[in-house]
């Protein structure tokens, strides 16, 4: 059997094998600044929306768990801040469009159920982001705004289930 005149070139094609390595290539410097600006308008308007709904008429219990939730997301826009800053980037001042969503939903089962999809969000985000980083400090915060976010929308889903099915 002879070759064909371009077998030679289909060894060099693209192939499924190779996607997790390209995938897993390590960011560019204004692409990772892009992401990270996105994580933290998403977090200034999660903190905004939480801390917006811990002022509104619910048991303490649950303005506690929405403060707490709060804060979580705060602390996590001034670590993103932080990076982008050491990067020599510009943090972005602008709150994502889920703040808006978020407080104006009509229940507290909806805003919960909003809140939810949120978290969500950031947290396939960040595990899209982590194989491919190569800046160890970054990893490190970006690995630990995963794990809380991951704790924080199953107690969210716990701790307000009672009081959503009383509304």
């Amino acid at each position: 059997m002879t070759n064909a005149p371009h077998d030679d070139l289909r060894k060099f094609a693209s192939s499924p094998c190779y996607a997790d390595e390209m995938r897993n290539e390590p960011y560019g410097r204004g692409e990772l600044l892009s992401l990270l600006n996105e994580l933290l308008k998403s977090e200034r308007a999660g903190a905004r929306g939480l801390n917006e709904l811990s002022k509104r008429p619910h048991p303490p219990e649950l303005v506690a768990l929405l403060q707490a939730l709060a804060q979580d997301e705060g602390r996590f826009c001034v670590m993103l801040r932080g990076h982008i800053k050491r990067l020599g980037g510009i943090p972005s001042d602008a709150t994502g469009t889920f703040f808006e969503k978020l407080i104006t939903r009509e229940g507290l089962g909806a805003q919960i159920s909003l809140l939810d999809r949120g978290q969500s969000a950031v947290v396939r985000m960040l595990a899209e982001m982590l194989p491919r980083l190569q800046d160890d400090d970054l990893y490190t915060d970006l690995q630990e705004m995963h794990d809380v976010h991951v704790v924080n929308i199953e107690k969210a889903n716990q701790q307000v289930a009672p009081f959503v099915e009383s509304e």
